[in-house]
């Protein structure tokens, strides 16, 4: 008589929302990662997910603080604008990052966060965090270097996307937009061009003819208008070509 088979056991959750959360693909990447099954059944009833369509706005600027955001999917910008109406994307966030974490703080948004695909987020409310991170200080070491890699986010498109030639600007956006597919070859999101015009400091004019002229180039093929697929060997080589010119 052979043995009987063992069957694992799963772990039992009673709420729909912490079964979503367990199984999420980007759980073991994202803020709640650190945290077992039974916090998450715990927590279920204070995790709400939003859906968002292109251009419907997150949270807007100087809006009181009421909870952070974990991207599940899209992606979206982080942008303010100024007293004159002059636009500026500061950032963008993508799958498993965490934006409007000065809730935390009990401060106001510092921009306006916006989708720009199709977004799914889960609302991490701050009463919520400040309990976890009481007891899970785990959760608190995560957040912090999350907080880290936003500030290092902002560095990065200050110094890679908005100074140096145009060309190697708009090379690097695309590069820094290959990050938010999730498979090779998966066609990105391509901002409009005066999304480009307010990411990298430059004219509408300019970033039309540099995407032209990359396309030409065969470094991308663009479908529609507001996606295109990276071929990655021509913008890589594209790129360091670029760099060796400039370093000329």
């Amino acid at each position: 008589m052979s043995a009987p088979e063992v069957i694992p056991l799963q772990p039992a959750f009673y709420n729909p929302q912490a079964r979503l959360c367990a199984e999420c693909r980007v759980r073991r990447f994202a803020l709640f990662g650190a945290l077992d099954e039974a916090a998450l059944e715990h927590i279920h009833g204070q995790i709400a997910e939003i859906r968002l369509a292109p251009g419907e706005s997150l949270y807007r600027m100087q809006q009181a603080g009421q909870a952070a955001y974990t991207v599940r999917s899209g992606v979206v910008r982080l942008e303010r604008t100024n007293e004159r109406g002059e636009r500026r994307i500061l950032r963008l966030a993508g799958r498993s990052d965490t934006v409007g974490m000065e809730a935390m703080l009990g401060q106001s948004y510092a921009a306006d966060a916006v989708a720009c695909t199709e977004v799914m987020v889960c609302r991490l409310p701050r009463h919520l965090l400040d309990e976890l991170t009481r007891d899970q200080p785990a959760l608190l070491r995560d957040m912090m270097k999350r907080w880290q890699r936003a500030l290092d986010d902002a560095d990065e498109w200050l110094t890679e996307l908005c100074t140096g030639p145009a060309r190697r600007r708009v090379l690097r956006l695309l590069l820094k937009l290959s990050e938010f597919a999730e498979h090779d070859e998966e066609p990105v999101w391509l901002p409009a061009r005066q999304e480009m015009s307010a990411m990298l400091d430059m004219t509408v004019e300019t970033a039309s003819r540099l995407i032209s002229q990359l396309k030409r180039e065969g470094v991308l093929t663009a479908h529609g208008q507001r996606s295109a697929t990276l071929h990655m060997d021509a913008l890589l080589q594209t790129l360091r070509d670029e760099n060796l010119d400039a370093g000329a």
